[in-house]
């Protein structure tokens, strides 16, 4: 989590030559570290670095520090400051653990403030480069030929890359691939609207899947209870940090202990809810199957179509039944549950008999595997413009090969989480 404030061009100028009372003098700091863990390993495997700050013993924020710090035009001075206060203070002895810094890169190309300079002081305080982590807010700059030449340098000098608060302000895909990262980090409140919102939950999911894709590593930061360390393990980050592991303090052996105890505990806590969601899924996928049989044998037999999928409709989560024949087109009108009877709006495109539905994902897995229930990948189905899975099977009848297709909404049931399997 980021203290440090980003600036633009303008927070580097001078003063005009006319010295300032400097920030460092009148203000006490103190370093602590917060512990990065990783669920695979179940073990602390870094610390991120955050400063403690007041005057004349009250708090001051970090903000309201770099604040003052920006309007005194001594941000380079303060970076410095910080910098080696954190490198001075952090001991883990022999355990092998990134440091993670957070560092305003304009404040690198001072000549106080170097890279080089950076590098001589881990040395100094018995630190390899390689053990530390540099935290870069990941923003546009009005600068990003020199972004790009601080991070090759820092590359060069061993030093390793992390992008700080992904996913909020102008958080760019663009210059996530050009900085190639290390360790990304996902800002907190897309965590915070996942637990709340399950289209949020799925789009974290789906940015942690593709982060972890292209080559970089993805730390979940602000974990604070067990719902959002169930989302977290559940998109598969690889590193979570947060106040229900461990609040930022001094490093001990005692601490290691705590938080490497209470990710434990959070992941056989998830184990235990995923094996019991598991079996409540399984009795559910069992029952859709049975009901999608029944309504096939009743299909065949030329019962009426609505009365035939009218139990099937009763489940939760069921929404839609169709025919197709063998050229993929919709044999007659929808039979649809009660509850989708008010769909809200206009929208010309649920009426669909006669529709072709041969391009259909759901359609090809039928003829492909026709002895199966299918399942396909959720979409957006035309009727409601609703995430969708379409389940198929195909059927033998006196009017040819037909489709028996079923549209179910994955967010109504599970809260969201059912996992279809490619066949039932």
């Amino acid at each position: 989590m980021s203290s440090v404030v980003r600036l633009s061009s303008h927070g580097h100028t001078s003063t005009g030559g006319k010295t300032e009372p400097g920030i460092i003098p009148s203000h006490d700091f103190r370093s602590v570290y917060q512990p990065i863990l990783s669920p695979t390993h179940q073990k602390l495997v870094g610390y991120e670095a955050l400063v403690r700050v007041s005057r004349n013993k009250h708090p001051v924020s970090p903000v309201s520090l770099f604040e003052e710090a920006a309007s005194l035009g001594q941000i380079p001075e303060l970076d410095s400051h910080l910098l080696h206060l954190h490198l001075s203070g952090f001991s883990a002895g022999d355990n092998p653990v990134w440091l993670f810094l957070n560092i305003n890169p304009h404040t690198c190309v001072h000549p106080d403030a170097s890279l080089e300079r950076l590098a001589l002081q881990c040395q100094s305080n018995g630190l390899n480069p390689e053990r530390i982590v540099l935290e870069l807010v990941e923003t546009a700059s009005d600068n990003p030929e020199a972004l790009m030449e601080f991070i090759h340098k820092a590359k060069e000098l061993g030093f390793q890359i992390a992008i700080d608060d992904f996913g909020m302000g102008d958080s760019n895909f663009e210059r996530l691939w050009r900085i190639n990262p290390l360790i990304v980090k996902l800002d907190r409140s897309l965590l915070v609207n996942a637990e709340n919102n399950n289209r949020a939950r799925l789009l974290l999911e789906s940015l942690v899947r593709m982060i972890r894709e292209s080559g970089s590593l993805v730390l979940l930061e602000g974990i604070e209870n067990g719902a959002q360390a169930r989302i977290a393990l559940d998109t598969e980050a690889d590193l979570l940090q947060g106040f229900l592991f461990a609040r930022p303090g001094a490093i001990a052996r005692d601490t290691v202990e705590k938080s490497e105890s209470r990710l434990r505990t959070a992941v056989a806590d998830c184990d235990e809810w995923w094996l019991q969601d598991s079996k409540d899924q399984d009795s559910y996928l069992r029952l859709l199957r049975f009901e999608i049989m029944d309504a096939c044998h009743q299909v065949m037999r030329n019962n009426p179509f609505k009365e035939t999928c009218t139990r099937l409709l009763q489940m939760d989560g069921v929404k839609r039944c169709f025919l197709l024949n063998g050229n993929g087109v919709q044999q007659g009108n929808l039979a649809h549950a009660p509850t989708d009877s008010h769909r809200g709006g206009f929208n010309p495109l649920h009426h669909s008999a006669g529709a072709r539905w041969g391009h259909r994902e759901y359609f090809r897995n039928a003829l492909e595997r026709p002895q199966h229930i299918n399942s396909s990948r959720p979409y957006v189905a035309l009727p409601d413009a609703r995430r969708t899975v379409t389940l198929s099977t195909t059927l033998p009848t006196e009017s040819g090969q037909q489709v028996f297709c079923v549209d179910v909404h994955p967010d109504e049931v599970f809260n969201g989480q059912l996992c279809f399997p490619p066949t039932l």
